[in-house]
């Protein structure tokens, strides 16, 4: 029990710490000294330390958005659950220039401020407390803007503008572009996306579409992913798209949307069907698809002035700026396993993406009556591919730790997958295929590391793996024994 006096200086310290913004008024029956401090503005991440955000966890996303393709104006209310990692004072979201109207935490009106190009702060009436669920509604518009720069080799990324509306392909950091988000991998959420369009036009999501409607010369989207997702693969293609509807043979519902211009070529319906294939076998492989619908969005955007060639693994739906060849799909398929279920926890461990789903075109070329996995490897071994000027060597990169411009060098995906199948021959198949299935059936849904993977590896084959890993994964250099 406290003195008079203790309890005096008690009271002054907490009066203090009200000032400073340290306290926050206690809910009734609630300790009134718990101590609140503002979440970091970056979630930690090395390679982008001004990425996320940390003090809670995003359970889920509800995105109400209305895009006007004419003015390009996007008006959006988004609404995230959320719970407290720490008694939070203020926390942030990641939002690219857009203009914020208002925001309201627990539905009471909160203030906000914007530091720099993404920062939105939040200073919620009341303190948060740690391992509470809360609520934020952000009300915003603008004209979504799209980034470039040296990461992705100069390509545009994030909010793209088309021809009739807009195309969303966001890795690594453009998922603010187009909404307030925890924008990191290792902070996975469910997803509503709810689109509004005038009429005519379509929004293609990802997940499944729950329900369509019209009023007022506009047709709403209601899109809804029910598995865990990362903000970078959320997708929303707006324009005029063919859309067709199937199941795999494994029962996975498919959507298939694809621009009409593509749909003309005799050859269009070759994206769903390796869709398909790819689905059913990969699950043979792999195991069980692991979201609750597939498809394919097939843009037409490989021409000026947007004039992008590229792909991205959204999730349970991939987005292609054309039409792809088959290795293509079954690349971005097997990302479906590879990156979108099991995401990297670090950007700098890209290679976990990207080496896994050249080498499962590797696989599946050896399935299907192609070159051995092993004959891709000699090719790439003995020959490697070019940089771009500006860009280190093939064998100049160290793949576990590329640094933040190299996270797509070439070098990641290939010497990626020629690392992964280095370990097929070393290991043995029966060993290295119960490694790659544990490896996604353990981290299903979540985040992994370089770090845990190798762990797994060792743990599997029973030998120690260290010198072989430091060759493929940790040094630069052509590896010459291992």
């Amino acid at each position: 029990m406290a003195t008079p006096r203790s309890a005096h200086r008690l009271a002054l310290a907490a009066a203090g710490a009200a000032a400073l913004g340290l306290l926050a008024p206690a809910a009734p029956g609630a300790a009134a000294d718990v101590r609140y401090e503002p979440g970091a503005a970056g979630i930690g991440d090395p390679y982008f330390p001004d990425l996320g955000n940390g003090g809670y966890d995003v359970k889920r996303y509800h995105l109400k958005t209305a895009y006007e393709p004419g003015t390009d104006q996007l008006t959006g209310t988004a609404t995230i659950r959320a719970t407290a990692t720490q008694n939070l004072s203020r926390f942030n979201l990641d939002l690219y220039k857009l203009n914020v109207r208002s925001v309201r935490v627990n539905g009471r009106d909160a203030p906000f401020a914007r530091t720099g190009e993404r920062e939105l702060e939040i200073t919620p009436p009341r303190g948060l407390r740690k391992n509470s669920p809360f609520s934020v509604v952000v009300r915003y518009d603008g004209v979504p803007q799209t980034l470039s720069g040296p990461i992705i080799f100069d390509l545009p990324y994030g909010f793209l503008h088309t021809r009739d509306g807009a195309t969303i392909v966001s890795e690594p950091d453009g998922a603010s572009t187009w909404f307030p988000a925890n924008d990191h991998p290792s902070d996975k959420a469910l997803f509503t996306i709810e689109t509004t369009v005038p009429r005519g036009l379509k929004a293609i999501a990802n997940g499944r579409l729950v329900k369509k409607w019209s009023a007022h010369g506009k047709d709403t989207f209601l899109w809804r992913e029910d598995r865990p997702m990362a903000p970078y693969l959320a997708t929303n293609s707006i324009g005029r798209f063919n859309v067709s509807t199937t199941t795999t043979g494994t029962g996975v519902p498919q959507l298939d949307a694809v621009d009409p211009e593509v749909a003309s070529d005799p050859d269009s319906l070759s994206t769903p069907r390796n869709t398909t294939r790819a689905v059913d076998e990969l699950s043979g492989y792999f195991g069980a698809y692991p979201f609750g619908s597939t498809g394919s969005i097939i843009e037409n955007n490989a021409v000026p002035p947007l004039n992008v060639d590229n792909a991205l693994e959204t999730q349970t739906r991939p987005t292609y700026q054309k039409q792809p060849i088959e290795k293509g799909v079954v690349h971005e398929i097997s990302h479906q396993w590879f990156g979108d279920s099991v995401s990297v926890r670090r950007w700098k461990d890209t290679w976990l993406n990207e080496g896994f789903a050249v080498w499962v075109e590797w696989y599946w070329a050896e399935k299907h009556g192609g070159q051995p996995a092993r004959a891709s490897f000699q090719k790439f071994y003995d020959d490697p591919p070019s940089m771009p000027p500006g860009r280190p060597a093939f064998w100049d990169v160290v793949v576990a730790d590329p640094t933040r411009d190299q996270i797509f060098h070439r070098a990641i995906y290939f010497r990626g997958a020629m690392t992964l199948q280095a370990l097929r021959q070393k290991i043995g198949d029966e060993r290295f295929l119960r490694l790659v299935r544990t490896w996604v059936a353990e981290h299903k849904y979540g985040n992994a590391t370089t770090e845990e993977f190798e762990a797994l590896a060792e743990k599997i084959s029973g030998q120690d793996l260290d010198p072989f890993f430091k060759v493929w994964l940790h040094t630069p250099g052509k590896p010459t024994t291992w």
